[in-house]
């Protein structure tokens, strides 16, 4: 990836949609050619000169401090996950990216989910690759794993190439922008890594979809929320989860799906462990 374009095309796309207005600029100058702030306008917002917020705007965020990050963040109304990518972004050209570890997942994590009997759990990388899951956590994404071998698939790749998704997630053009935003998220955080960087080139040249949403550059943070699917055993489920990042490795991270107590979908995920059950072969993690 190109980080400097990366870096100028997330904050041209990040002050085209604020207006003077929204800021408490009066909107001068007759036409404006562009959409939202001009650039000078995002200058004199977050207190630097035009000529210094034009060199960030052609990428060159190394030398901005952080005092300069937060007060760009401030001028263009970001949100928490598109400040936090900002500074991912400034981190990247000087080298301070995360790293993917290569190592397996720890025995004691594929304890841990083993233990959560009751829910679907899982881990999965920066680059949407589930990497671990307990036996439920399995059973849910069964669908993923059909005609494969291998436990590790991407979610994206199945998201985007897969026609069966489009059925198992229950609002696929909704879960398709949260997917390309949390991609996107990864990239900024993981800026040598190879293997991400030719996923998302792959899915560029194969995807139409992803191709839309990567240009709209949103990204977003993933700690909890509710996941819905349509699973072709038990039906139509609604789960909150909550994510945690694994403690020593910032490119994981641990998603366990809890259903409201005395709901359908809590009904449904009973019946999801008892299909698994009965169907092993159909579930990769089966024992």
């Amino acid at each position: 990836m190109d980080r400097q374009k990366e870096i100028r095309d997330f904050l041209v796309s990040r002050r085209a949609r604020v207006s003077p207005q929204q800021v408490g600029l009066p909107a001068l100058g007759g036409h404006r050619r562009v959409p939202g702030l001009r650039r000078e306008e995002v200058a004199m917002l977050a207190g630097v000169s035009a000529d210094y917020y034009v060199r960030l705007e052609r990428g060159h965020l190394a030398s901005a401090s952080d005092t300069v990050l937060d007060a760009l963040a401030d001028a263009l109304q970001l949100t928490a996950a598109e400040r936090s990518h900002l500074f991912d972004l400034a981190r990247s050209t000087s080298g301070r990216g995360v790293e993917a570890s290569g190592e397996p997942v720890p025995e004691g994590v594929q304890r841990i989910l083993d233990a959560i009997g009751a829910v679907p759990a899982f881990v999965w990388s920066r680059r949407l690759d589930l990497v671990a899951a307990n036996h439920l956590g399995y059973a849910l994404y069964a669908p993923l794993f059909d005609g494969l071998s291998a436990r590790t698939v991407n979610i994206a790749r199945f998201k985007f190439l897969d026609p069966a998704a489009r059925s198992f997630f229950h609002d696929w053009e909704h879960s398709i922008r949260n997917t390309v935003a949390l991609l996107r998220t990864g990239a900024g955080m993981m800026p040598e890594d190879r293997a991400m960087q030719n996923l998302i080139a792959e899915l560029l040249g194969a995807s139409e979809p992803f191709a839309a949403c990567w240009r709209d550059h949103e990204v977003r943070l993933h700690w909890s929320g509710v996941k819905e699917y349509e699973h072709p055993a038990v039906g139509r489920l609604s789960l909150p989860f909550e994510t945690l990042t694994l403690p020593g490795r910032p490119d994981l991270m641990l998603s366990v799906l809890t259903p409201d107590p005395g709901s359908e979908s809590a009904r449904r995920v009973q019946s999801l462990s008892d299909w698994a059950d009965a169907h092993p072969l159909a579930v990769i993690g089966s024992p």
